[in-house]
């Protein structure tokens, strides 16, 4: 679930359904998402999107497109509509195969909107108003701040739990709201759960996993090409600081040709004097899959001048295939539509679970 990459992500274990023979084979569950604002971009790829086409292979995975995060701040409609099927396709394009995985809008399942309502009436609001994000973002908005600022980390905390996660993989700066994500369901449990939900005719016993984080070992934090030492982020006012996953060859040579470098000769990782260097050939060692050990070897005497073409070569040779299959998923519309619908058919059916809990365990009536 982070404007950069407002990535979420989490695992359940499918124990949680609990209508399943207890010696039926379990499989933990992955939900991540980005957000559909401005484009998506090779950080949001190499951290998140990349590592999610693995982990469909080993999990019960969900993947969504959280445009309901994309409305904190002003937005235009119809670009909202078009960049949540465009990120959609985008999925599909970097390999997630709807066969093995779900995938869906996040506006889709209505219980996202309902969960978080629930949660926040039992958030303290001093919890919130510490989110170092919301902070830094409020101070930009100024007195334009709106309450879906304040109270994103706690629809964050519904994307997690509705799924019963229980691994969060997440990116440094979404892991201050993970712990509010743990701190919010340890709290409902304690409020609502055992034997208080029991006498009310429930199962008992918790009603979230208080889920644990996971930092993906590499890819996690791509920097911006015009600031090593700052993320690659959508909200960057400058689209040079970053490489879309849809650029044309043309405009990623110049980008890549523009970007930030330093005065120092030969190239190197992890010297903290140069974050640039440092960047650059990460993103070269993550396109291209060559060991970082290669790599050194390869570029430890050229000058920026030599290694801006090899990288720039490198990316769109990356990209290429995978904006070939983005434009082919683009062209069949009935086909992105009929997987966005499966995948929230399926997605309503365990957060309804999870959220029918909920309903429970908190003294509501049940639906007739």
């Amino acid at each position: 679930m982070a404007r950069g990459r407002k990535c979420l992500a989490s695992a359940a274990n499918v124990t949680d359904r609990t209508t399943q023979a207890p010696s039926e084979a379990r499989r933990k569950r992955v939900l991540s998402g980005v957000q559909p604002t401005g484009t998506i971009h090779l950080g949001n790829y190499m951290g998140a999107i990349r590592n999610w086409v693995t982990l469909q292979e080993q999990y019960d995975t969900y993947f969504c497109v959280v445009d309901l995060h994309a409305i904190t701040a002003p937005h235009d409609p119809m670009e909202l509509r078009e960049s949540s099927k465009a990120s959609a396709a985008l999925y599909l394009a970097s390999g997630l195969d709807p066969e093995k995985t779900t995938i869906f809008l996040q506006s889709h399942v209505s219980a996202h909107c309902e969960l978080s309502w629930l949660l926040n009436c039992d958030t303290p609001i001093g919890w919130l108003q510490r989110m170092i994000q919301f902070k830094e973002k409020s101070k930009k908005q100024g007195e334009d701040v709106n309450m879906g600022l304040l109270g994103y980390p706690v629809l964050m905390a519904a994307d997690i739990l509705l799924y019963q996660a229980d691994l969060v993989p997440v990116g440094e700066d979404q892991r201050q709201h993970l712990e509010l994500t743990r701190d919010i369901a340890a709290r409902f449990n304690n409020l609502y759960g055992g034997r208080k939900w029991k006498k009310l005719g429930g199962r008992g016993g918790k009603i979230f996993k208080v889920p644990d984080a996971f930092i993906p070992p590499a890819g996690a934090r791509i920097m911006s090409l015009q600031d090593g030492t700052s993320k690659m982020s959508k909200s960057a006012e400058s689209d040079m600081s970053r490489i879309n996953m849809l650029d044309a060859p043309d405009l990623i040579v110049q980008k890549i040709k523009k970007c930030k470098t330093d005065a120092y000769e030969g190239l190197e990782f992890g010297n903290p004097d140069r974050p640039e260097a440092n960047n650059l050939l990460s993103i070269y060692h993550l396109v291209t899959g060559v060991s970082k050990e290669d790599i050194s070897a390869e570029c430890e005497s050229l000058r920026w001048g030599e290694f801006k073409p090899r990288l720039a070569d490198a990316i769109i040779t990356h990209l290429e295939p995978i904006q070939e299959r983005y434009r082919s998923v683009m062209a069949d519309p009935a086909y992105l539509d009929s997987v966005l619908s499966k995948g929230a058919e399926a997605a309503r059916v365990q957060a309804g679970r999870t959220l029918n809990n909920c309903r429970e365990a908190m003294g509501f009536t049940p639906v007739l």
